[in-house]
């Protein structure tokens, strides 16, 4: 693993001298009409040497709240001052973000396939080409992810909290909830790991779907991943909502199929036997409370109302204090909202 930034730096047979922003694009295949498909990589390398930190998007092409955020995170004037070198990739699955799909052609999870092969399945080939293209030159990394097509989450991050750089930099990122996952196989995360690369997974918002407080959270956090990182000087402004650490987390599934009445919105403290929604037939016939098996936050949901039994409706996370993990939930929201950071920029909200 490379520590500092003074070392050669080479992507996609591109040399990248210090103090230099350039885009390179990785050639992955041709489509069937013989056009080339490439995945633009963006390369900011500051003047003076430091970590090398890959941010990435679109790994599900579906998710696009990350290729907002890397929008917006290459337009700050604060990059003007970075300290070694920022590697942005918006879009990762190329295929999957044109045709609105989780997946690539070949119906493989690309977030499941690494670390790949140059001789396997589509799919297989472009997590071998990003792997060795982008995470092996990087030091850290920061990939982003929604809910799934109707699915919404919570700001929230996931990582490997029993190793002390990637929970320093997870409270660093400012995410008011923190899941210490398990390692995934074929995930990128697992394979960085073994590559010994601190790597967050910042999980906001749902598929095809932009929505403004994940994506001004998830600018803010990387800048102040960045910052931990002594990649960005430091700034003094308030202390964020210290985040809370979730202990496990299950999904509330549907014991009957139905139209759902959701009540319950993210974020929510829930204890256990309070009513989450209603299921009922389309006439109202026969209704059926949805229940919280336990006390917990709701971390992520489902937006449509059309479930079928078994169906993942609710995510609660369990807390040893969700009376505290409530209120930082709250501070979260409001610091997102009434809080710029003048160092960000403004941009007219999404709505």
């Amino acid at each position: 693993m490379h520590t500092e930034d003074a070392a050669p730096l080479r992507i996609g047979g591109v040399d990248i001298a210090p103090d230099t922003r350039t885009v390179i694009e990785l050639p992955v295949t041709r489509l069937y009409t013989h056009t080339p498909v490439t995945i633009p990589v963006h390369v900011h390398r500051g003047r003076r040497p430091g970590p090398r930190l890959f941010v990435s998007a679109a790994i599900h092409g579906d998710e696009i709240n990350g290729v907002e955020v890397i929008r917006r995170l290459l337009k700050l004037p604060l990059l003007k001052r970075l300290r070694g070198t920022l590697v942005a990739i918006p879009v990762v699955n190329v295929h999957g973000f044109i045709h609105r799909s989780r997946y690539l052609p070949d119906r493989r999870d690309l977030n499941r396939s690494f670390p790949g092969s140059d001789r396997g399945s589509l799919t297989a080939r472009v997590a071998h080409l990003f792997l060795g293209a982008v995470v092996r030159n990087c030091t850290h990394g920061v990939d982003l992810h929604t809910g799934a097509v109707h699915r919404e989450n919570l700001p929230q991050i996931r990582a490997n909290l029993d190793e002390p750089e990637t929970a320093r930099l997870a409270r660093a990122f400012g995410a008011p909830v923190l899941l210490n996952a398990d390692l995934r196989d074929g995930s990128l995360r697992q394979v960085a790991a073994e590559l010994g690369i601190p790597i967050l997974i910042y999980e906001a918002g749902e598929a095809l779907r932009f929505d403004e407080l994940s994506i001004r959270a998830g600018v803010k956090g990387i800048v102040a991943v960045m910052r931990a990182l002594e990649m960005l000087p430091p700034v003094r402004t308030r202390p964020l909502p210290e985040p809370t650490v979730a202990r496990s987390s299950a999904w509330v599934r549907a014991l009957q199929s139905g139209v759902l009445r959701a009540t319950t919105p993210l974020g929510r403290r829930v204890a256990k036997g309070d009513v989450l929604g209603v299921i009922a037939d389309p006439f109202g016939e026969r209704e059926l409370q949805v229940k919280a098996p336990g006390s917990g936050i709701v971390i992520g949901r489902t937006n449509l109302p059309l479930v079928n039994e078994g169906e993942a409706l609710y995510h609660l996370a369990q807390f040893d204090t969700p009376k505290a993990a409530a209120a930082a939930v709250e501070r979260f929201q409001a610091v997102q909202t009434d809080t710029p950071d003048p160092a960000l920029g403004e941009e007219p909200p999404i709505v």
